[in-house]
């Protein structure tokens, strides 16, 4: 008997503000099969009702008919599996449990097998358990950073706190959403640059291909940190914010102080307070990147069509895949491309953006369609060039794809977009 194919596939992009949602239903002759890729959100448009969370979590379940076929997690960030948090059987997260998914699929680094003080035996090499340690230790330097900025909030610049707090924030645990995805699947695959997605029983007829993140044993760019030490590397960066959490905070408790600074001082201490400010945010942001870089990768090939979601993938990760001619040639004809990292700059390479045969600047019915989850005003600055859209990289994704952000779903009933791509 043949396999089965999907017929059409209907792309659901939800506002979530800063953060991915996006729901992929393949539609078989006989039923259909549903894919959540991300939940989660560190910002919220003015416009948004108080409770959008909650109502994206049941469009979600009324849309799948209470059952999901699969849950992707690209990585950790709160932007991305927040909405996976429970909250005594009322939260978002539960009701996406309550869904019940076949399959949660999450990137390796997240394999309680690579655990730095994993019990069992694993595949997995020293270096990437000292990897996974690493990424671990990082947890706790950004809630060290986001109690030293409480002290500091006056003596740096509102920019530079607004990106701190926003980014050591994204940063954290976000314990309950981690806990949560690693119990409601029948399944659970972690998943690297070549491995099987997982996806290959739950949709028929379609062919997914991981193409990130590599592991360290696969590629050392993605650790984007010291070849030496790795254990400690954070750990010591991070280690003044640290002194905050011993005793009253003081690093001298029995040397006399003053209750106010002199005058003549007064200066020299709020320069150190910028530079202080300016250290934290390089730290927070070289955090961002390597959490970044163990997002999962995933290109759909369904019909005549490819879809590609990277998550927030930046150069690193991508390196390794576009290393390699047979994944260049895959990602040639690729019709749907969900933007990397909400619209960065630099999860979008040029060599990755050339290899795109549907752009085009003309409309036609296989010119490239781009989507983008994003929101403006949270992440990185116009006079530096790193503002998160990057208009450089808006300008040409308006110029040459069918492009749509949803900075355009305004309101509070709407949040949601539907894409559907014929398949035959």
């Amino acid at each position: 008997m043949p396999v089965s194919k999907p017929q059409s596939m209907t792309l659901r992009t939800y506002q979530v503000g800063f953060g991915d949602c996006f729901l992929l239903t393949f539609h078989y002759a006989k039923k259909d099969c549903h894919v959540l890729i991300d939940f989660g959100s560190t910002g919220q448009p003015a416009t948004a009702p108080d409770d959008l969370m909650l109502q994206v979590a049941n469009d979600i379940k009324t849309t799948c008919g209470g059952k999901l076929d699969a849950v992707v997690a690209t990585h950790r960030h709160k932007d991305h599996i927040s909405g996976f948090a429970t909250s005594n059987g009322k939260g978002s997260g539960d009701i996406i449990a309550s869904c019940e998914p076949t399959v949660v699929i999450q990137p390796w680094t997240e394999d309680p097998n690579a655990q730095p003080d994993a019990t069992h035996a694993t595949r997995l090499s020293s270096s990437s358990k000292s990897f996974v340690s690493s990424l671990l230790s990082m947890h706790a330097v950004s809630e060290s950073l986001l109690l030293e900025i409480q002290r500091l909030r006056s003596g740096i610049s509102r920019t530079a706190f607004n990106q701190l707090a926003f980014l050591g924030e994204d940063n954290l645990t976000n314990k309950s959403a981690v806990e949560n995805l690693m119990k409601m699947g029948k399944r659970n695959f972690y998943v690297n640059a070549g491995s099987k997605s997982g996806l290959e029983t739950i949709l028929p007829g379609v062919k997914t291909f991981v193409l990130g993140p590599p592991t360290v044993d696969q590629s050392q760019a993605i650790t984007k940190m010291r070849s030496e030490d790795p254990d400690e590397f954070w750990h010591l960066l991070g280690l003044s914010g640290q002194l905050l959490k011993r005793g009253n905070g003081q690093l001298f408790p029995k040397a006399e102080t003053y209750a106010a600074p002199p005058a003549q001082t007064r200066w020299l201490i709020h320069r150190m307070q910028s530079l202080r400010g300016d250290q934290m945010l390089e730290l927070v942001r070289a955090l961002d990147t390597v959490m970044n870089n163990t997002s999962v990768i995933l290109l759909f090939q369904a019909g005549s069509k490819k879809f590609l979601f990277p998550g927030d993938a930046q150069l690193e990760n991508w390196a390794f895949a576009l290393s390699q001619e047979n994944i260049r040639q895959l990602l040639a004809d690729v019709h749907l491309y969900k933007v990397g990292h909400h619209g960065s700059l630099n999860a979008t390479p040029k060599s990755l953006w050339g290899l795109f045969a549907n752009r085009s600047a003309t409309a036609s019915a296989k010119r490239l369609q781009s989507v983008v989850s994003t929101m403006a005003g949270k992440h990185g600055t116009p006079s530096k060039g790193t503002e998160v859209p990057r208009s450089k990289l808006v300008d040409e994704l308006k110029k040459m794809s069918n492009y749509f952000t949803t900075q355009d779903l305004k309101g509070k009933k709407n949040i949601v977009k539907e894409f559907t791509f014929d398949l035959t």
